[in-house]
């Protein structure tokens, strides 16, 4: 907390009261979206904010992000500090002000920020409701003020720790915090989101250093990008070919937004573009992401046509050929962002699309002038994308057409169920036609489907389009799901409300889940994001009692089985009851018998392991994997759409070395290699 600053006008005139903060603990979920893991990490978010605001506005060079070893959390930052002086309006401390009061902050007048990134100024009154305790440091003036409450509730009066002295310069603010056990399930803190998040908002606010630290482990990490959104850019494109060594990096002011633009384009057929207002992430982009995706077709097209690599005759390429491969970061400042939602996921400012088109038409045109061999591999690949798009319009023709749902189009070893409700409708993707045949004779016929797939489905990471469409894999569960594929994906057409995965628990059937992950995480994403993708969990073992079965599901879950019944039979010997000796019946044939050890013949038990699905008989396969009165499944979910996005490169990709190095670093966390 070094940084001197001479700014006044950030003072009590600076904070506007808009109301009180009594709903926040009734209704937390209309404050912070939930009270889950995605809401307790918006706390830190909240805060943490505040500070990432400082820095935008020039006064801060640094945020500080500790977890406590007793659970609690520490922000700190080198700013201004929030002011101590007494709110004209609220009669109490400005620092008491904006932590009682709701809609109380410097984002609203303009008097505190010109450029702000919290949630409309409700944060850190929320964060206060919402904590068993919180306490306020503040250095300003060259004085240390604090305050402490709790529940949102004053506890303390302001006081000054510590008076001023001549050659005490440090200021900036400090807020620690311990989240409510009563409103929050899970009060535990992860780490790799701290880590993630402060990333991030150095590559957004280039020159600011983030910190995080965690005092339980020892650990910490510090970031600091001189390039921000260029190093961005550069992190996304790890491990993936590139077309040229010179990332394209523009910034310029237009009137009172700033506007900062990234790309590079790489060797993939995906575009990743992220967009962004005020370091707020806006998933479904907005008016900046239109007016970068017009400029972007238009300067391509112009440079084509302008340096003849684009034939007079030949039609305009268009918005997705200029974007396949393409990375790129779009970042505005604007001193009033108009979203679309609490949630942010969309920019509505209509005069930012204009500021965005400006920018990318006059430096991206630049930029391809100025880099010629650059810009003839872009261009390149553009054609190649466009002659690409023709052949597969000319494929979809072939497999996908109107009336796809109907019985007759459906692939013809698809088993499909009675029900017409895709609410109660299953579609089983089951590995093998052994295990498809025991599945079909298994199911229940009226919600379950089962679709057999035969071999490894098409590794759609290094295919484009029409290659896609030229599998008959692929093609059967495009046509059995009915939502199309590419510009005709519908996701209201979904014929079955859970797409379940069913393969082996070895080597060959975790590849084949990768290879349709890959498909379901690049092409239809939104059934993904519907919670509509599941994976089903056959069990490894089963564990024979007398006449009983128990179904383990890992080495963890059978131990502890054991574990269980020997301490019921210790139990019962306790309380002198005499057990009913019971032989154990083994009458599964296609289960393996494995050695029976001490702890086995004590709990009384014979263990079995599955050998696979296809060597499951149909009732074995409803039994363990199927009913859904005791199936167990795996929900798909996606937490990290940049992590995703690298993980299925570094597996699915081209680079060997990239999954080589993947390989041994996650090869510790395997117990049981079943080859």
């Amino acid at each position: 907390m070094s940084k001197q600053t001479s700014s006044a006008s950030y003072d009590s005139g600076s904070i506007q009261v808009l109301e009180g903060l009594e709903p926040v603990r009734k209704r937390p979920g209309m404050y912070i979206g939930s009270t889950g893991r995605e809401g307790l990490h918006h706390l830190i978010k909240e805060i943490a904010d505040n500070s990432i605001d400082e820095a935008i506005a020039g006064e801060a060079t640094g945020v500080i992000v500790k977890l406590l070893d007793d659970g609690g959390v520490q922000v700190s930052d080198d700013g201004r500090g929030i002011p101590v002086d007494i709110h004209p309006k609220t009669g109490k401390s400005t620092l008491e002000t904006v932590l009682t009061i709701l809609h109380a902050g410097g984002k609203f007048g303009g008097g505190g920020y010109k450029v702000s990134s919290g949630l409309h100024g409700v944060g850190i009154s929320v964060v206060n409701a919402l904590s068993t305790k919180l306490v306020a440091d503040v250095w300003k003036a060259g004085k240390h003020y604090q305050q402490t409450f709790e529940k949102g509730i004053t506890v303390t009066e302001i006081k000054v720790i510590k008076e001023k002295t001549p050659d005490d310069k440090q200021h900036g603010t400090m807020i620690t915090f311990w989240p409510d056990g009563t409103i929050f399930p899970d009060t535990k803190f992860d780490y790799e989101w701290v880590v993630d998040y402060l990333r991030h908002q150095a590559y957004l606010t280039k020159g600011i250093k983030t910190t995080v630290i965690n005092e339980k482990t020892n650990q910490s990490y510090s970031f600091y990008f001189e390039g921000g959104i260029k190093s961005y850019v550069q992190h996304l494109n790890r491990g993936k070919d590139v077309v040229g060594d010179k990332v394209f990096y523009a910034e310029k002011q237009i009137e009172e937004a700033m506007v900062e633009v990234s790309l590079q384009y790489n060797d993939s057929y995906n575009e990743t573009t992220k967009a962004f207002a005020n370091n707020v992430f806006n998933p479904d982009g907005g008016s900046h992401l239109v007016g970068f995706r017009t400029a972007l077709t238009r300067v391509v097209n112009d440079y084509a046509r302008k340096n003849g690599l684009l034939k007079e005759k030949e039609e305009n390429l268009t918005g997705d050929d200029c974007r396949e491969g393409l990375t790129a970061v779009i970042l505005v400042k604007i001193p009033d962002p108009q979203f679309e939602g609490q949630t942010k996921n969309k920019l509505g400012n209509t005069e930012v699309r204009g500021y965005v088109d400006k920018v990318m038409s006059e430096y991206f045109a630049y930029y391809l002038e100025e880099n010629p061999g650059i810009a003839k591999g872009i261009i390149g690949k553009v054609i190649v994308a466009a002659r690409a798009r023709k052949a597969a319009r000319a494929a979809r023709e072939n497999v996908i057409r109107k009336g796809v749902l109907e019985g007759a189009s459906m692939p013809g070893k698809l088993a499909d169920c009675s029900s017409k409700s895709p609410a109660e409708s299953e579609l089983y993707l089951v590995e093998g036609d052994s295990a498809g045949g025991s599945a079909k004779s298994g199911r229940d016929s009226k919600t379950q489907a089962i679709l057999p797939l035969r071999g490894k489905v098409l590794n759609v990471e290094r295919a484009r389009l029409d290659k896609m469409l030229a599998n008959n894999e692929i093609v059967s569960m495009i046509k059995a799901m009915g939502v199309g594929i590419e510009e005709q994906f519908d996701i209201a057409g979904l014929r079955y409300h859970k797409v379940i995965i069913m393969t082996d628990a070895d080597v060959d059937g975790s590849h084949i889940r990768t290879l349709l992950l890959t498909f379901f995480f690049r092409h239809m994403r939104e059934v993904i994001d519907g919670g509509h993708l599941y994976i089903a969990q056959p069990p490894l073992y089963a564990i024979l009692q007398g006449k009983k079965k128990h179904y383990a599901y890992s080495d963890v879950e059978k131990e502890k089985i054991i574990d269980e019944i020997i301490a019921g039979k210790l139990e019962r010997k306790k309380n002198n009851e005499v057990p009913e000796e019971t032989d154990v019946v083994v009458e599964d044939e296609n289960l393996e018998v494995l050695v029976t050890d001490a702890r086995n013949k004590q709990a009384g038990v014979a263990i079995q392991r599955y050998k696979g699905l296809g060597e499951m008989d149909a009732d074995q396969l409803w039994e363990t994997t199927m009913n859904p009165e005791h199936r167990v499944l795996l929900q798909v979910t996606i937490e990290d759409g940049e992590k995703s996005d690298a993980v299925f490169n570094k597996l699915m990709g081209e680079e060997v070395e990239l999954r080589k190095n993947f390989i041994q670093t996650h090869a510790k966390f395997v117990k049981d290699l079943d080859v």
